[in-house]
């Protein structure tokens, strides 16, 4: 027929709606490999179906545009197919559709019609089916997965293909189960998995979680619990929603879900639910009351017009949900209008009745009377749903699997033996095909992730329009300018337990659900090292972090460095010492005739000046970075000068001593062993014994140098650790002891008028170190560990300034300022009756003593 003679017919056709079609037996074509098709062609809602007590036959007369539509898609390709040369050429595909009314025990008589043997209504029983050739060579369909479950198992036994454009139960990939089972729509896994995406990009994890129940709602629901709970999404309130005609009852447990979901601080309701539960459940809804939410919708209920059309849905929030992707078909809907145009057309009517005689709907009753009361009004707003591509590209499935099989090419197909179903199955397993141009592939187990659109509700009336907001390839992308939320002022919605933690927070859960918790920092230490964490994670010993931290920085060595405020003055004190020091060893090595110098010990005084020297030059062994060299070398080049210096300190005390206190007998015997060689005899002496208590130190309680992680915060100390405190004490002793003799020896020496013997100086001398390491020890023990190191550094210098400045200093002054004091009867003796004077002669008795007054000041003793 002529395009504008078909444009007449169908304007006829809307205009005498009531003349009946012949639509209904355009569902059947004879060809040599013919397709099954089972389509919601009916409904059951008038069906009667639960007061049957008898297992007779049922008409549904409840009209289903979708379903006619998905049937005249599936009719449209394999007609595309027989008039093309590439799949199939020289061989026609026939098919035979059924409606299932959506129930199983409808669909159950075409599937047994399919099963039949070819040219008879019956199945035989045989121990072996593998010769067994039914009517049909695959099944397109059904669209519902409740309906799958029952005739994939009866296709199942039989290894029947069974294509369908719908189901998408994840329970149908189960290939032991199902092992002829394939869908040209994804499994609800993955849409699910693009909902669990879907939820975590807008940040929503305290939801609820509403299912259908059915086998679909049921398995859709658990499949959706456990995926969203190993991604940290809560589901605060779950239920299931009885289908339609459910008892008083069950809806009271709807009821109280919703009042639940309207009293708790849950935004987002997931429902996975058919189309006639999801109206039942937004029905009611809408009657009480229910808070604006976004309702986020499974693919089967999304495009329902038992939803789309209920009253007052624009009251209910915002709607969104993934759809199948498919190709684009344009022309789908010239298509339909030619079908319905002749189907008007009475001549056509009469030629279809001559040409396939025996409907056989004696058997199977009448494949769609409803379709023969139709016009193009009642199936325009189905023409581009989603799913006609799905029906399309199941029968090109189909068709690649026969050429594959055959096997055909460009010239044709070299045989026209019969095909059993079994055999077309081994073919369709990892199988690739073309439907419109794209590319489409059967995987292991018989699904195709052809990608979904995330479509938001657009309201406009009478019902919404669906707008592509995003899309899910295996991963989400979102179009945020084009979501618009029924909010005030489209802000969008928060469905939290609680606010979100910021960065270097770590979530403590309380009660029952991870998505209710406290925000915890994570303290100095430690570190959130993703925002899932419950617990923060310590840094590694050579690492640190501050306070809410989100990783961990290297430990930086400390050390006592010599750029260091406290090490410059330190390093300033030390050139001052040896500065004094030199100044007073080179008065000293003038002077060394003086009675002065020759009263302070005169060569030995000379040999503790340079100890001090060596005390003072000791300090710097404790800045820089620790080595084992340096940390072994401190205390005996602390300690062995320190004891040659207090040795000669305490052999002037002993002279001095013996001079003022002892009889002049036994002063006179003793003089002569406390100078001389004897003298430095004894100073070597004790040398050797504080080198013995050094080497033995050092081999009993070697020093080491540790790395301590712990006592910084941000830094790993590096230090010298002494491993015995009572060893370190035992050096100090041999030090102490020459110390305390020298206390001890001038201490209760009266000073004679007129006599300078420097026991004061002595004394001074001796308490300088007394107080120096006495006060060392409780500074020692108490400053932190990275500056003990400048304690020790400081109290070296301060005993060796305190030596120098009670004993040497003020005899330098006298050489320097007062050289009239420096008179051999001031500090040797020698007056009259004097039998205790030292380093003069006899003659020395004549000489003329003039008076000398001690001033405190000028004359320190």
């Amino acid at each position: 027929m002529s395009g504008p003679a078909l444009l007449g017919l169908s304007a006829l056709l809307g205009l005498g709606a009531a003349a009946q079609l012949c639509l209904s037996r355009q569902l059947r074509m004879q060809g040599d490999y013919v397709l099954g098709g089972l389509f919601p062609l009916g409904s059951a809602e008038d069906a009667g179906l639960g007061d049957r007590t008898q297992p007779n036959g049922t008409v549904c007369t409840r009209f289903s545009s979708l379903g006619l539509l998905w049937a005249l898609a599936v009719k449209m390709a394999v007609e595309e197919i027989n008039r093309g040369s590439a799949l199939l050429p020289g061989l026609r595909l026939g098919y035979d559709f059924f409606d299932t009314c959506s129930e199983p025990v409808v669909a159950m008589k075409p599937s047994l019609m399919f099963m039949a043997r070819a040219g008879s209504h019956h199945i035989a029983a045989y121990c072996d089916y593998a010769q067994y050739q039914p009517r049909v060579l695959a099944v397109i369909g059904p669209h519902s997965s409740e309906l799958a479950l029952v005739t994939g198992k009866l296709f199942g036994f039989f290894l029947m293909p069974q294509v369908s454009y719908g189901a998408s139960m994840d329970r149908l990939s189960d290939e032991e189960a199902f092992p002829s089972f394939f869908r040209t729509v994804p499994s609800d896994r993955v849409q699910v998995t693009a909902v669990v995406e879907l939820l975590r990009a807008l940040g929503w994890d305290w939801v609820a979680a509403v299912g259908s129940d059915d086998e679909y709602g049921r398995q859709g629901l658990s499949l959706f619990s456990s995926l969203a709970s190993a991604q940290g999404i809560c589901i605060a309130h779950e239920g299931l929603v009885p289908l339609p005609g459910a008892a008083g009852l069950r809806l009271g447990a709807v009821q109280e879900l919703l009042r639940q979901v309207n009293q708790s601080s849950v935004q987002v309701v997931v429902l996975f639910s058919s189309p006639g539960a999801a109206r039942t459940l937004l029905s009611h809804s809408i009657r009480h009351g229910l808070s604006p939410k976004v309702w986020v919708a499974s693919e089967a209920w999304l495009t329902s017009d038992l939803v789309m059309t209920l009253p007052g849905m624009a009251q209910v929030g915002t709607v969104l949900g993934f759809l199948q992707r498919g190709a684009p078909m344009p022309d789908f809907p010239s298509y339909v209008q030619t079908r319905l145009a002749l189907a008007a057309d009475p001549a056509f009517c009469a030629f279809l009745d001559t040409e396939q005689p025996g409907l056989e709907e004696h058997v199977a009753g009448p494949r769609c009377p409803q379709c023969d009361h139709i016009s193009l009004d009642d199936v325009s707003t189905g023409l581009l749903h989603h799913q006609t591509f799905a029906a399309y590209a199941a029968a090109y499935g189909v068709a690649q699997a026969l050429h594959n099989t055959l096997p055909c090419n460009a010239s044709g197909c070299p045989t026209r033996e019969p095909v059993r179903p079994w055999q077309l199955l081994e073919k369709m397993y990892n199988m690739s095909f073309r439907a419109r141009s794209m590319a489409l592939r059967f995987d292991t187990s018989g699904n195709m992730d052809s990608g979904y659109d995330l479509k938001l509700w657009v309201w406009r009336h009478p019902r919404p329009e669906l707008r592509t907001v995003g899309s899910f390839t295996g991963r989400l992308q979102l179009r945020p300018s084009q979501m618009r939320w029924h909010t005030p002022r489209n802000a969008k919605p928060v469905s939290q337990c609680s606010r979100q933690c910021v960065e270097g927070q770590v979530r403590h859960v309380k009660g029952f659900h991870s998505c209710c918790y406290d925000c915890v920092d994570c303290k100095a230490g430690s570190y959130q090292r993703s925002p899932d964490d419950l617990l923060c994670t310590p840094c590694g010993q050579d690492q640190w972090s501050p306070d809410r931290s989100l990783r961990c920085l290297p430990r930086r060595p400390k050390f006592l460095a010599w750029g260091e405020p406290a090490v410059l003055l330190l390093l300033a004190l030390l050139g001052l010492a040896l500065c004094l020091v030199l100044l007073a060893l080179g008065l000293f090595a003038r002077h060394q005739e003086s009675p002065v110098v020759r009263a302070a010990g005169g060569p030995r005084a000379c040999f503790g000046l340079a100890c001090l020297g060596l005390v003072c030059l000791s300090a710097l062994l404790y800045p820089g970075r620790p080595s084992p060299a340096s940390c072994l070398a401190q205390q005996p080049l602390l300690h062995l000068p320190l004891t040659g210096c207090l040795s000669t300190l305490a052999l002037q005390a002993a002279e001095i001593f013996v001079e003022s206190e002892l009889p002049p007998s036994w002063a006179e015997r003793l003089r002569g062993r406390l100078q001389g060689p004897r003298a430095w005899l004894a100073v070597l002496l004790a040398v050797l014994v504080e080198a013995a208590l050094c080497a033995w130190y050092l081999r009993a309680f070697p020093p080491k140098v540790v790395t301590d992680w712990q006592v910084l915060p941000t830094e790993a100390l590096v230090h010298c650790h002494a491993r015995s405190w009572a060893g370190f004490a035992l050096v100090h002793s041999a030090n102490a002891a020459l110390a305390s003799l020298c206390f001890l020896g001038t201490f209760l020496v009266h000073s004679r008028p007129g006599h300078r013997h420097g026991a004061r100086s002595l004394t001074f001398a001796s308490l300088a170190y007394f107080i120096t390491w006495v006060s060392f020890v409780p500074l020692f023990a108490n400053v932190h560990v990275a500056y003990q190191p400048a304690v020790q550094m400081g109290a070296s210098l301060l005993c060796a300034l305190g030596i120098l400045a009670t004993f040497h200093l003020p005899k330098c002054y006298l050489l320097l300022r007062q050289p009239g004091s420096n008179a051999p009867v001031l500090f040797l003796g020698g007056g009259p009756g004097d039998a205790r004077g030292r380093g003069s002669n006899r003659g020395a008795e004549g000489t003329e003593q003039k008076p000398a007054t001690c001033d405190p000041v000028a004359s320190p003793q």
